[in-house]
């Protein structure tokens, strides 16, 4: 694994104006906590925010995981099995995050958050240092409460839009949105777009996307590999040609 230069983060939104900026789209790599062990991932965090990763996206594994494909659903049931659960990752974030460079987004399922109350899960995660919440089974008209928590604890709470959401619902959902917009798509490798918020409705629906987000092929380098350390040297050469192949 390379060698980690730490710097303090500017957080989701300050990463992708950056990223703006220098006229480059953001790399969001997403693997799931737990899969194939908690210290597996810790070490998988590093190597993705040493390769360059712009965010990372982290997955709480959840039992019910509709909102994903089967890799990535696999995953999920794989990690529970093995014990994985919100302590244990909060855990694990307390010992990894100051070592990172990137901010990480964490992305849950609504049940858990209600399941330890809105505030406390929130304070939770942004203590440990977690910067924003992805959470996908929360229509818009019920995210006032969890939007109003998250921007007290200045957690940027990210929506999700797909490419048939009607116009006007997508418009709201780009106003109340933080940090960026995930647009979730079939493409193959790629879990969805990152779109940020400067120029809101407009980079929408000209589908400008400011940053790629790849899933589902780092879950399967890491569940197929023979062992946890061939997997995240297979996940670091991956990582590599992506973020090379990112304008």
């Amino acid at each position: 694994m390379a060698s980690l230069s730490i710097s303090p983060s500017l957080g989701i939104s300050g990463d992708l104006r950056s990223s703006e900026e220098q006229g480059k789209v953001a790399f969001i790599p997403y693997i799931t906590a737990g899969d194939p062990d908690l210290s597996t991932t810790s070490k998988a965090l590093k190597i993705l925010d040493s390769c360059g990763s712009d965010i990372i996206e982290l997955g709480m594994p959840y039992s019910d995981p509709l909102a994903d494909g089967p890799v990535i659903q696999a995953a999920a049931t794989r990690a529970l099995a093995k014990g994985t659960n919100f302590n244990a990752i909060i855990s694990m974030l307390h010992e990894v995050v100051p070592q990172l460079s990137c901010p990480i987004a964490l992305f849950t399922y609504y049940n858990p958050i209600l399941k330890r109350g809105i505030e406390n899960f929130i304070s939770t995660i942004k203590n440990v240092g977690v910067h924003g919440l992805v959470v996908p089974d929360v229509p818009l008209e019920e995210t006032e409460i969890l939007r109003n928590e998250a921007s007290k604890h200045h957690m940027e709470l990210v929506l999700l839009t797909t490419p048939t959401t009607p116009t006007d619902r997508m418009k709201a959902i780009v106003e109340a949105s933080e940090g960026f917009v995930y647009l979730a798509t079939n493409k193959p490798v790629a879990v969805g777009f990152g779109i940020s918020k400067p120029e809101h409705v407009k980079q929408v629906a000209c589908w400008g996307a400011d940053g790629v987000i790849v899933g589902s092929a780092m879950v399967k380098i890491l569940a197929e590999a023979k062992s946890p350390e061939e997997g995240l040297k297979e996940l670091e050469n991956f990582t590599k040609l992506l973020k090379a192949a990112v304008p």
